[in-house]
């Protein structure tokens, strides 16, 4: 992230080019590259060799193709690499797709499946993968509003944990960013909307008051970093 910030604010190729070197590093060096799946996410020694729970690990992830889309014009950007990283993040969507690992955290029922095809479409973007892009607006409109959303714009699952303000937090931002990444001008979810006036305007409507004055919150408090918020 921090050469692709470098390059949209100077313009100078050379952060292009140390970007192209580390992707090659971490993503396309046989030697030295992470495989593109999350088959070993939050492994537990002596107990688990990795479970589909640490899929929602894997969020950083989508800054990197948001990057590159920043920096492909660049002439230090090689195609070679951008080819590459085409691959890869096919590769982990198919992944992420097939996998019992996946197709477990993409059913879940609470943030883990907004965090999951948040990362689907993400990556579906970035290799133009538009049946991937519909399945994911799908899940959007009939899932995440249609069934985890409650008609005042709250998130029942996320009001019902220990941490149930940063959760609802978290909820909402990466529903904001799947939001972002999926509408398009013949299909704003900005503006999509269940007759019963669920959808973005409704969630960002619940919670702003209570990011605007915490005191207000009406639920519990987080049992954990309540007052770093």
């Amino acid at each position: 992230a921090a050469p692709r910030a470098a390059y949209k604010v100077t313009g100078e190729d050379r952060y292009a080019a140390k970007a192209a070197s580390l992707l090659r590093v971490f993503f396309l060096d046989p030697s030295t590259r992470m495989n593109p799946n999350l088959q070993f996410a939050q492994a537990v020694p002596g107990r688990s060799s990795g479970r589909s729970y640490g899929i929602i690990d894997g969020l950083h992830l989508i800054e990197t193709p948001r990057a590159i889309a920043a920096m492909r014009d660049s002439p230090a950007f090689p195609p070679t690499v951008l080819a590459g990283m085409k691959q890869w993040f096919g590769d982990m969507a198919h992944w992420m797709e097939t996998s019992p690992f996946g197709r477990t955290e993409g059913a879940a029922k609470n943030n883990h499946a907004v965090a999951y095809w948040l990362q689907v479409a993400v990556f579906s973007d970035f290799i133009s993968d538009e049946l991937e892009l519909a399945q994911c607006r799908r899940e959007f409109k009939d899932i995440f509003v249609g069934k985890q959303m409650a008609v005042d714009g709250s998130f029942p699952q996320e009001l019902a944990r220990t941490k149930p303000y940063g959760y609802s937090i978290f909820q909402l931002d990466n529903m904001a960013a799947l939001c972002q990444v999926l509408s398009r001008p013949s299909d704003n979810l900005w503006d999509f909307q269940l007759p019963d006036g669920r959808g973005m305007r409704k969630a960002m409507a619940f919670l702003f008051p209570y990011l605007a004055d915490k005191t207000q919150w009406p639920h519990p408090p987080d049992v954990q970093a309540w007052a770093g918020w």
